[in-house]
C-alpha cells in the first residue's frame, strides 16, 4: 500500500489552486482574435452558420438590441461579440 505524505497533497493542492486561477483569469479575457474582429465579421460568423439573416432595415434598433441579447444565448455570443454584431445590424 502507497502512503501520500502530507507535504506531497500540499504540493498538489498548491499546483490546482494555481492553475485554476491562471484558467479564471484568462477565461475572462476577451480573445485577441474576438477582439480583432468587426462586427460584419462576427455576424458573417455567427449569424449565417445557421440560418438567412434578414436586412439590417427589417428591424429598428430597439429590435436589433432585443433580438441581439436573445440570440447571444442561442449561439453562445461574449457580450462583446453580441455588440459588434449588433452596432452593425444598427448601421
Amino acid at each position: 500500500m502507497t502512503t501520500i505524505s502530507i507535504k506531497s497533497i500540499a504540493s498538489l493542492l498548491i499546483i490546482s489552486a494555481g492553475l485554476i486561477a491562471v484558467f479564471s483569469v484568462n477565461g475572462c479575457k476577451v480573445s485577441q482574435k474576438v477582439a480583432a474582429k468587426t462586427g460584419v465579421q462576427l455576424w458573417t460568423e455567427n449569424c449565417q452558420r445557421c440560418h438567412n439573416t434578414p436586412s439590417a432595415a427589417s428591424f429598428s434598433a430597439e429590435q436589433w438590441e432585443t433580438i441581439g441579447l436573445h440570440m447571444q444565448s442561442r449561439a453562445l455570443l461574449t457580450d462583446e461579440e453580441r455588440k459588434k454584431i449588433v452596432e452593425f445590424m444598427k448601421q
